[in-house]
């Protein structure tokens, strides 16, 4: 199937992956409420809590072809986790319980067992591109520089349910410590090896334009055209942090002479110490890494009516 390409769920058994970390309630009721209404459809459904066992029963009901569906329940991190466990072509869908649920709001996914119902009933089921950073594979977007070192910071001392509020600590003390390493960028615009460079300070790579609190740093990013739509600020400190959050915040970033955007296929990003990466809202690694665009990775179950071209 291409990318963007749309088919209809197939099978009778779903399998329900809960992160009892995401988000910052339990949201067990809903999970409950979701069986008994698949249960209804005749649909068998069945739920975990433990990732390595629903990524092999989900990866075994799939080559079987009994697999309607795996459903995360939680954030945009447990879906990633999920497509790093599971076979390409594995389709997911999303109950959303996460903080910000980008992913799941993207395409239309509601947060009510109602609507992740009517989607495993009578959704379509659309191919997506993914990237990968190193070994690991993300859905929506990586970055490298202040935010990430915001993301590692936060889960250091993470320990269970989280919300908007765990972020603020993260945030002012890195706004008082982080010096805002020089990053190397190494760029390919055709999946070979990358070439081209430059000298940037912060780092923002798009599969799609889904970013926290609704920032739209790059609208056009569409995970269908088998490209990653990355994004520089030149400068470090903090009165260039300022400005580049308003530019931001106002949409006006791209009028800034030391902003760049460009596509390509693959970037290789390079530092002189062990700078922290974010993959999807998670902590991702260090550099040095190099990221790559997997055309038609992700296979997702989305509902009837979402737009399968970017629906911004």
């Amino acid at each position: 199937m291409e990318p963007n390409a749309t088919t209809q769920p197939t099978g009778n058994k779903v399998v329900i992956l809960v992160n009892p970390k995401a988000g910052a309630v339990s949201a067990d009721d809903r999970v409950a409420r979701l069986v008994d209404l698949l249960k209804k459809q005749r649909l068998d459904a069945t739920v975990y809590h433990d990732l390595s066992p629903v990524a092999a029963e989900a990866n075994r009901l799939h080559a079987a072809g009994e697999l309607r569906a795996l459903v995360a329940v939680g954030g945009d991190g447990t879906a990633a986790e999920l497509v790093n466990r599971t076979q390409p072509g594995v389709p997911l869908t999303l109950l959303p319980a996460g903080n910000e649920n980008l992913l799941a709001r993207h395409f239309g996914l509601g947060p009510s067992p109602e609507e992740c119902c009517q989607t495993l009933v009578a959704g379509q089921e659309i191919r997506l591109d993914a990237g990968q950073a190193g070994d690991r594979i993300f859905l929506l977007m990586l970055s490298c520089g202040f935010d990430a070192n915001v993301v590692h910071a936060l889960h250091t001392v993470r320990t269970g349910h989280i919300n908007s509020a765990s972020y603020l600590s993260p945030l002012l003390n890195t706004l008082q410590h982080y010096n805002y390493p020089e990053l190397r960028v190494h760029w390919s615009d055709d999946g070979g090896e990358p070439v081209a460079s430059d000298d940037v300070r912060w780092l923002f790579a798009f599969n799609l334009p889904c970013y926290g609190a609704g920032l739209q740093i790059a609208p056009e990013a569409d995970a269908g055209d088998g490209l990653l739509d990355v994004c520089t600020f030149r400068n470090g400190g903090l009165l260039h942090w300022l400005l580049y959050a308003a530019a931001v915040l106002t949409g006006t970033h791209r009028q800034l002479a030391d902003f760049a955007q460009r596509r390509c296929r693959r970037i290789r990003l390079t530092a002189e110490k062990p700078v922290p990466y974010q993959l999807d809202g998670d902590p991702g690694g260090f550099l040095p890494v190099q990221v790559d665009v997997l055309p038609g990775r992700l296979t997702l179950l989305v509902p009837k009516t979402a737009s399968v071209t970017n629906p911004t």
